[in-house]
């Protein structure tokens, strides 16, 4: 998702690529061929209709989001940059353990940003936005995933729901971006690949995108079809793209052999999120999480 932004503006000026490491990436997609107008670049044809089923058993691991608070055993929160900012020219401080960011209530996660300064924070960077970036304590592998939400809205903003592995650099390690939605198009949801070999940064992406109208007032399950072989993304039991391991280059075209690690946030302006800039008004605006579902599966 993140260096998805840095490599745009790269492109735009003519320059080479760049080093990004794990957890600081980026990705968009299209459909049926034609421009993504989210952030005006042309993608490859990924996009598929095709039924997505999740799992009837138990899910190996899973958060319903019942507990009075975030349950750290299986959470994290990424403050890493806080200090010097965060890559692709985003607005937002990532706070962590902070209710007014993220919380539970009512059977729900909520991650929430805010238009505030914190900056009576050791670590705080001169964001004038608050948010909060989760990230699974162990990394998650092969199988299906199910991460049912509603999504934030107004111009400005970037909710994610996304996958990173753990050390080397972007995007050779592989990055796999389940949603993406940026503010200023609401309703547009993308999913997308990437890695060495296949990046914004070359021109080469692959991804997709589908229209969920009321993405933004209404519960959506977001699905993670992950096999040694295939990778599908979809909405609600409907599978928009499908990218399969057919192409040469090893690692640099199909690094999705290791667990990833995944990664839960909302992101304020950036180089693709505020490309039309950053609507105050529309604060506090806020992810909801109801569930998070991972039915491992063995290659």
């Amino acid at each position: 998702m993140r260096c998805f932004a840095i490599a745009v503006a790269m492109l735009l000026a003519g320059t080479a690529t760049t080093g990004c490491a794990p957890q600081d990436r980026g990705g968009a997609g299209s459909s049926d061929g034609q421009v993504v107008s989210s952030t005006g670049l042309g993608a490859s044809n990924y996009g598929v209709d095709m039924a997505m089923t999740a799992p009837r058993g138990e899910p190996s691991f899973a958060d319903e989001f019942g507990g009075a608070a975030i349950d750290r055993d299986k959470w994290r929160y990424d403050v890493s940059r806080n200090k010097v900012g965060w890559y692709n020219n985003e607005l937002q401080y990532y706070s962590a353990g902070r209710p007014e960011n993220a919380r539970t209530e009512d059977g729900l996660l909520i991650i929430e940003a805010r238009r505030e300064t914190l900056d009576n924070l050791p670590d705080h960077g001169g964001q004038a936005y608050s948010s909060a970036k989760l990230v699974t304590q162990q990394p998650l592998g092969f199988g299906f995933y199910e991460i049912r939400a509603q999504l934030p809205c107004g111009r400005g903003i970037w909710p994610a729901i996304w996958m990173l592995p753990q050390g080397g650099t972007w995007p050779e390690q592989g990055e796999i971006d389940i949603m993406e939605m940026v503010g200023m198009n609401p309703g547009v949801v993308l999913g997308t690949l990437h890695t060495g070999a296949f990046n914004h940064a070359k021109g080469t992406q692959r991804g997709a995108e589908t229209l969920v109208p009321d993405a933004c007032t209404a519960m959506h399950s977001y699905q993670l079809d992950w096999q040694p072989d295939a990778i599908t993304i979809g909405v609600d039991g409907r599978g928009f793209m499908q990218v399969r391991n057919d192409q040469p280059g090893g690692h640099a075209a199909w690094p999705f052999t290791r667990p990833f690690d995944l990664i839960l946030n909302v992101a304020v302006g950036g180089d693709w999120g505020g490309q039309k800039g950053v609507d105050d008004s529309a604060f506090p605006q806020a992810m909801k999480v109801d569930h998070v579902r991972h039915w491992a599966r063995e290659p």
